[in-house]
């Protein structure tokens, strides 16, 4: 899971990635307003983490650009601004839940999932098809209850693929959920990624299609 932390505290901004990292979330930071939205312009997140006292201009604004280009990414506001007034204006423009620091990370990490699954359109974080489980969860993806030994990077694929099974998802959509702030993916990443997991899944009951000039296609072994 894609998480762009907006904190200008390098301090904090570390920490908490480090955190969130346990918990098994790719975290990408951006110190400024203007940083975040140039990340949220160019790669796809699962979830805004956006502190409101930013240095080069208030974080709401980077929550209202958001909205305005009708973008639905799920944004959690971490602030030390606690009054009630503060509260319901950043609820008003657009964001989908409010955390005031100090903050206890089991409810920060606890209220990120939530809001993740309530975007995803789901109760649960396990994803099936054909034999093979996804728990979002856990950051574990099964075949009939065995764990697969994945690279971060594979896992990512796969879940971007399991998210959208049934549909074609393109090179260029894996690659912004793959992506770490300041690091490139080679050309060929993304095809080598994919190749290491048709390996994997071959007993899983599905296998990853190319659709030439689109993208990649998950599916059932049956569906093929």
């Amino acid at each position: 899971m894609n998480v762009l932390l907006v904190e200008d505290d390098a301090a904090l901004a570390d920490g908490l990635s480090h955190a969130l990292a346990q918990a098994g979330f790719r975290t990408t930071t951006a110190g400024s307003a203007g940083a975040a939205e140039g990340l949220l312009r160019s790669q796809q997140f699962d979830l805004v983490i956006l502190d409101l006292g930013l240095p080069d201009r208030d974080g709401s604004s980077v929550l209202e650009r958001l909205r305005a280009r009708r973008d639905s990414t799920p944004v959690l506001i971490l602030t030390a601004r606690d009054a009630i007034e503060d509260r319901v204006r950043g609820l008003q423009r657009g964001a989908d839940d409010y955390i005031v620091k100090p903050f206890d990370l089991r409810e920060l990490e606890a209220r990120m999932r939530a809001l993740i699954r309530r975007h995803r359109g789901s109760f649960g974080t396990l994803l099936e098809a054909g034999r093979l489980t996804l728990d979002m969860a856990a950051n574990q993806a099964m075949i009939d209850g065995e764990t697969l030994l994945l690279s971060a990077r594979e896992y990512g694929v796969l879940e971007a693929l399991m998210v959208q099974a049934g549909r074609v998802v393109s090179k260029d959509r894996i690659a912004q959920r793959l992506a770490v702030s300041g690091e490139e993916l080679a050309d060929n990443a993304i095809e080598v990624y994919v190749h290491r997991l048709r390996k994997r899944l071959e007993s899983g009951g599905v296998r990853i299609r190319t659709v030439r000039g689109l993208g990649y296609l998950l599916e059932r072994g049956d569906d093929a």
